[in-house]
């Protein structure tokens, strides 16, 4: 028998050998709703970014990066308000 075949991993032989099933399986397990998946994770935004490029000058991406993690939090933050104050009236 070649090596490769020696370290693969047996076959479940024993049905009276199953895993036992514990609260930290229970809680990965898929979750239906009727007959649809239940999606985890982050819950879809009300209101969707949308990705583009853009360039600004060295020294504004510099002081807003030094702000620490969540830089274009703020970014987009501070350029809301800055329409709020300069919005035109459509």
């Amino acid at each position: 028998m070649s090596a490769k075949l020696q370290n693969s991993v047996q076959p479940w032989l024993d049905p009276d050998d199953a895993p036992e099933i514990t609260d930290e399986w229970i809680a990965e397990a898929d979750l239906y709703k009727g007959d649809g998946l239940v999606r985890r994770g982050r819950p879809k935004a009300a209101s969707r970014k949308l990705a583009l490029t853009v360039r600004y000058d060295a020294d504004i991406i510099t002081a807003f990066k030094a702000s620490g993690a969540g830089w274009q939090t703020r970014m987009n933050d501070a350029l809301r308000e800055w329409l709020k104050t300069h919005a035109q009236a459509q």
